[in-house]
């Protein structure tokens, strides 16, 4: 079996890892990130480099959260199926609906797999969209950027949300619960640095994120 149960992995939702954006500062970034972390100081790795643009370090995490996010619900598909998960929940006061404003304008019920279908689907369209995220060396964001960055890392938190109040104990039995737990903690230091999710969108998991910020 392969890192993380990738071998066993549904390969209709494994997804190649994406690449930071080339051309510009992106694999630059991408090196201090991967050395910081390694430092194994997450609050520090977080933070934007001296003199770096905020833009490019928002695109460059933006793709690394999507990967790591990609990998921690690829090793639960088996287990997050139409039929045990009929439902995008976390616990029983929070479900979320999918739109995207586009194809599908008025938000749906599904269940959680295809959500994250959706949703994944939806964020490679927009990191390979140059018009968002510019891969040549000095191209301009657009003017709303960060915003469709808060909307990826809002929707990134409910893949959290879900494998953490639905599937933690299988979690626990592939021994996995300590990467998961890295992996949240670098997300919401993250996301907590840079403004990124309101207050209210991030209730389903508070307890465990404010016990990560120590607030």
């Amino acid at each position: 079996m392969s890192l993380f149960g990738l071998g066993s992995r549904n390969q209709k939702t494994f997804r190649p890892k994406k690449s930071a954006p080339s051309g510009s500062k992106g694999a630059q970034l991408q090196k201090h990130i991967d050395a910081t972390l390694g430092s194994g100081n997450l609050r520090e790795a977080v933070r934007l480099p001296p003199g770096e643009d905020p833009n490019e370090w928002l695109a460059v995490n933006t793709v690394d959260f999507f990967n790591q996010v990609n990998i921690l619900y690829g090793t639960l598909t088996e287990f997050c199926t139409a039929s045990i998960c009929p439902t995008m929940s976390a616990g029983p006061k929070y479900e979320y609906r999918w739109a995207d404003g586009v194809t599908i304008k008025k938000p749906i019920e599904v269940s959680a797999p295809k959500y994250v279908e959706y949703l994944m689907d939806w964020i490679e369209t927009q990191l390979d969209d140059e018009s968002i995220f510019p891969q040549k060396l000095g191209a301009p964001f657009p003017n709303n950027f960060q915003d469709v960055v808060k909307t990826i890392f809002k929707r990134l938190f409910r893949v959290y949300a879900h494998i953490y109040h639905s599937h933690f104990q299988k979690i626990v039995s592939l021994k996995e619960e300590a990467h998961l737990n890295t992996c949240f903690k670098h997300f919401v230091l993250f996301t907590w640095e840079f403004r990124l999710i309101d207050k209210g969108e991030l209730a389903p998991l508070y307890d465990l994120i404010e016990s990560i910020l120590q607030l």
